[in-house]
């Protein structure tokens, strides 16, 4: 029994030797002798050569007040026909959100229609004719069911042009009983 556990020690202690590996060595060693390696030299850095802004007598191209008085300056000379009359005084109504404006009703005084507006608890009455709305929107129709207004923005570009706008009858919960 002893001998036999001495035996099979034996033949584990002899697998364990490094035969194989001396044979990987060799290989690896003729493969680096005859394997070529190029390898591309690295370009040279770019040589960086700073520049000196001398802003201070220049025109800043960054500044957003130069785009804004370009487009004001633009705007006033103008001939657009949808143009508003800056001159014009502003109606009580034109200082008011058109979003913050609900129709409530119409009423009918000498054979003209006038819509009935409410602004918070206040109702205030609107006829053809009116401006309305803080983008100088002048009221073109009045119907038992809405308020026709058109309004008068600046585009993208600067250049006036003409929006349609519709305050429509709130039903009240009243009559929805």
């Amino acid at each position: 029994m002893k001998r036999l556990l001495a035996l099979s020690l034996c033949s584990l202690l002899a697998a364990c030797s490094d035969s194989d590996v001396q044979e990987v060595r060799q290989w690896m060693d003729e493969t680096a002798k005859t394997t070529k390696t190029s390898v591309a030299p690295i370009a040279p850095p770019k040589t960086f050569v700073p520049f000196s802004y001398s802003g201070k007598e220049a025109i800043d191209p960054f500044n957003p007040q130069k785009l804004t008085v370009e487009l004001a300056r633009a705007a006033a000379s103008s001939k657009n026909p949808f143009k508003p009359d800056m001159e014009r005084k502003k109606e009580l109504l034109e200082s008011f959100p058109l979003d913050t404006i609900k129709m409530v009703g119409v009423i009918q005084k000498g054979g003209q229609m006038s819509a009935l507006l409410q602004i918070d608890k206040s109702i205030f009455q609107v006829r053809t004719g009116q401006y309305i709305g803080q983008n100088f929107g002048l009221v073109t129709a009045v119907s038992e069911t809405a308020v026709s207004i058109r309004e008068v923005v600046q585009d993208a570009a600067g250049e006036w042009v003409e929006r349609q706008s519709k305050l429509e009858l709130q039903e009240s919960k009243e009559t929805k009983k």
